[in-house]
């Protein structure tokens, strides 16, 4: 029997490549797979793992008391593997789900670990294959006595930011806050990456650019505010080619982009929480539209698109748009953590969530630093568009992404993500908006009632009883 540290549950891609980076920091790891093929890859890679096909045998390998890391796929899968653990735990042994797990799954779960006297740790994974194996942020809720089981583990394999300080860091009581922080983390994602492709396809469609051409002008961006993981990955896909054919490789995927849910989730405890983030969500539904190929391939020669419109921005335009619109969908994350924090009372650090995202997670970015700094130094800040840091790059940057969205609605190219975030913005910075119209239909056909600007209360009115206002 090995006396393990810790034992990974599940090894495939994610939980091996964890089990190897906890290897290599010198901690004694086990690890269970069921699947007879990832198991033998995980025996074959895995020479200081020990790799069980037995659960029992597995449980009996660690070390009390026991912590368990699940990295398997979230939904029924980690209900089952947590009824067939319990029966082998004693009082006082930890597990942690390092899945994608919805964040209310996991307020049950963790009542249900409780009352079987165990740990419960929410634990967000973000990084994919490479950060799994050489450091990922990882966003922790659970109990203190619970992470302290395991803070040794997860600061020894997270990544490092430029300070030296590792991303991984208990954020909150709650188990379910590690992975609500995970699930915002990836509606962020899915917005930056879709603002990057939109600006993509300016580039390309609007202005005629092969993806050489368009990597030249990511690669140039890699240095200046829009620093971060995704440029450095855009730059380094339009530059593959394809190995049969000798064209960009980008060319031939098929443009439709797949989902797994985390932003399709964020986007509903958005508006569960009644906080807007519609560059989340239009991305979200930028993925929805991609998934209809044939349709779209059929209405395109219905419809024929503007012959000109998107050939008239500039690339410096182009990138000050991009950053306007990655900083509106961050202040939307924030803004929707912000309200998840105080309608659950998670007492959620903003900075430290900023922090901990600042190496090893795929949203990476240099201005992390800059909203951690925000929200440290201005605790009672609205929105991170408030913060001077922002709300100084904003006034310089928004002027660029309205021509920009202008020239692609000209064109006739869609830009979802970038329209959301002027519209974001436009809004934000509106001291009246039409809602008072909307306000005066409600109470027209439901007798909803509204508020007044010049006295206090709520009023229902007969809209038929006076005409005068029309004639």
């Amino acid at each position: 029997m090995v006396d393990a540290e810790i034992g990974v549950l599940g090894l495939g891609v994610m939980g091996r490549n964890l089990a190897l980076n906890i290897a290599d920091r010198g901690v004694t790891v086990a690890g269970y797979e069921r699947d007879p093929e990832l198991l033998k890859l995980a025996r074959r890679e895995a020479v200081a793992v020990g790799a069980h096909d037995d659960l029992a045998e597995f449980v009996a390998s660690l070390r009390a008391p026991r912590a368990v890391l699940l990295m398997i796929t979230a939904g029924p899968a980690v209900d089952q593997a947590i009824e067939a653990l319990l029966p082998l735990l004693s009082p006082g042994d930890v597990i942690a789900d390092g899945g994608n797990s919805d964040y209310q799954d996991t307020v049950r779960r963790e009542a249900g670990a409780r009352e079987a006297g165990i740990g419960y740790l929410g634990l967000g994974v973000s990084g994919g294959e490479e950060g799994a194996r050489h450091g990922p942020a990882l966003m922790a809720g659970g109990a203190d006595e619970t992470y302290k089981r395991l803070e040794p583990v997860l600061l020894a394999i997270a990544a490092k930011a430029d300070d030296g300080a590792p991303c991984a860091e208990r954020l909150g009581n709650a188990a379910a806050v590690g992975h609500f922080v995970k699930m915002m983390h990836n509606g962020i994602e899915y917005a930056d990456m879709q603002l990057i492709a939109e600006i993509y396809d300016l580039l390309a469609r609007g202005q005629g650019f092969g993806a050489g051409e368009i990597a030249e002008i990511f690669e140039a961006w890699r240095d200046g505010p829009l620093a971060s993981f995704l440029i450095d990955v855009t730059a380094t896909v339009l530059r593959k080619l394809d190995e049969e054919t000798g064209r960009p490789l980008v060319d031939l995927v098929l443009d439709s982009a797949g989902q797994k849910g985390t932003g399709r989730w964020a986007s509903i405890a958005a508006l569960e929480l009644g906080v807007a983030a519609p560059s989340i969500a239009e991305a979200v539904s930028a993925r929805v539209v991609s998934s209809l190929v044939e349709e779209r391939a059929a209405a395109a020669e219905r419809f024929p698109r503007p012959a000109a419109g998107a050939e008239t921005v500039t690339t410096e335009q182009l990138a000050e748009a991009l950053l306007a619109g990655k900083i509106c969908a961050y202040a939307q994350g924030f803004a929707v953590l912000a309200a998840a924090s105080e309608a659950n009372g998670w007492e959620l650090a903003l900075d430290k969530v900023a922090r901990n995202w600042r190496a090893g997670c795929i949203i990476r970015a240099g201005f992390l630093d800059d909203v951690a700094s925000a929200f440290s130094n201005n605790s009672g800040i609205a929105n991170l568009l408030m913060a001077p840091a922002f709300s100084d790059i904003l006034e310089r940057t928004v002027p660029a992404l309205r021509a920009v969205v202008a020239a692609a609605v000209g064109g006739g190219i869609p830009v979802p993500a970038l329209s959301a975030s002027l519209a974001y913005f436009d809004g934000y910075v509106s001291a009246r908006l039409p809602a008072n119209l909307i306000q005066a239909q409600r109470d027209f056909f439901g007798a909803h009632q509204f508020k007044r600007i010049d006295r206090p209360g709520e009023f229902h009115e007969d809209w038929f009883a006076d005409r005068s206002a029309s004639s």
